[in-house]
């Protein structure tokens, strides 16, 4: 069974052809951050606008000649104006196939991408089917999300823990803002760190705040402090430790190349300990969440999860506890229509005359009006 999916949740207006949930077809992705990036961060307006312009390219290319048997698209959560592109388009070019569509949830596509895979891929030993995975430990670590779900079977979802405020992704674009590297920040924030630490192993680092809440808060609405994160007092603990340092620059005399940018070995050594407090916050949360009860997996998405300190980390966790990781492929990390058509095959949110009464839904939870697929 061969799906369109579509995406234009925030600044990534795409679209895929997934066969039978897992294999990836057609995989296209029109990318917003060259408009955004004077501006430091994504401008709803624009992206919207953006998303108009581009979508009927991005999705003729991903649907080619081919014939297919369903429509899906991120329907929440996101932007509202960006999400309502890519709904109607969906619904447009549904109707005009005669096609059922189906209505995704953003967050939960993420956690579906790990398990795709392209035609030429081992995919007998190393894409098993999801369904024999659980029950497992989700983490969606991105711009606009990080949540941990506990999944005791495919298309089960419970939120044990999240952030409070600014997601990784939030946190890391708003440092790169603050010292001057520019948008979009986590790459380059990651790529200074990498070749920092790798110069200079054992230095000790600055040790800002690794982001945990106090039992009590209000705003855990119930979940358990242990398990959720935020980066409010570290981006705070930046800012004052910049204003207490007025002579660090990224420029200077003794300035070198780290990963492709040049900074002073001063600078890098604020980045990397920056990035190693965010990194140090989410793979903590994820040891505590391993440890509460027996799984047979961790499945990690998002376009944070590209983060190398992240993805060594978790991958150590992991081999520590036996329990096996799963990653998405560096492609399919980010927004993108293949984890919204591969999650079509395995999970329904919204569909047949429904949704095409379906509407784009912002603040979108995860397992809200939770049904498992049946074969479409």
């Amino acid at each position: 069974m061969d799906i369109l999916g579509i995406e234009t949740s925030c600044d990534e207006t795409s679209a895929a052809v997934v066969r039978d949930g897992r294999e990836v077809l057609s995989n296209v992705v029109y990318t917003q951050i060259p408009l955004h990036r004077p501006y430091g961060g994504v401008v709803p307006e624009i992206a919207s606008r953006a998303h108009v312009e581009k979508i009927r390219q991005v999705a003729g290319e991903a649907l080619g000649d081919r014939k297919i048997d369903a429509v899906a698209v991120t329907y929440g959560p996101g932007l509202a104006p960006a999400l309502l592109v890519g709904v109607n388009a969906a619904k447009g070019i549904a109707k005009s196939l005669g096609v059922p569509l189906i209505g995704v949830n953003h967050i939960e596509a993420h956690l579906h991408s790990p398990f795709l895979f392209d035609p030429s891929d081992d995919k007998e030993t190393l894409f098993p089917d999801p369904c024999e995975e659980c029950p497992a430990l989700g983490l969606v670590v991105s711009g606009g999300n990080t949540i941990l779900v506990d999944m005791p079977k495919y298309g089960k979802y419970e939120v044990i823990g999240e952030t409070l405020d600014d997601a990784a992704g939030e946190a890391f674009d708003k440092a790169a803002k603050l010292l001057g590297l520019g948008y979009p920040g986590g790459l380059v924030i990651d790529r200074i760190t990498t070749a920092f630490l790798a110069e200079n192993p054992g230095k000790e680092l600055i040790p800002f705040p690794k982001g945990r809440p106090r039992e009590g808060v209000s705003a855990l609405s119930g979940l358990p402090a242990a398990l959720c994160v935020s980066f409010s007092g570290l981006k705070t603990a930046l800012l004052r430790y910049v204003q207490t340092h007025p002579e660090l620059s990224l420029s200077g005399p003794d300035e070198r190349d780290y990963g492709g940018r040049v900074v002073t070995p001063a600078a890098a050594h604020v980045i990397a300990s920056y990035q190693e407090a965010i990194v140090g916050a989410v793979v903590d949360r994820v040891r505590t969440a391993l440890a509460m009860r027996p799984r047979k997996a961790f499945i990690l998405g998002g376009g944070v999860s590209l983060n190398s300190g992240i993805r060594k980390e978790l991958t150590k966790l992991c081999a520590e506890k036996g329990v096996k990781l799963y990653m998405a492929k560096p492609k399919y990390t980010g927004d993108n229509g293949a984890m919204i058509a591969g999650l079509a095959m395995y999970r329904r949110r919204v569909e047949g005359e429904a949704a095409m009464r379906m509407d784009a839904t912002p603040s979108l939870e995860i397992g809200d009006g939770e049904t498992t697929a049946e074969e479409i």
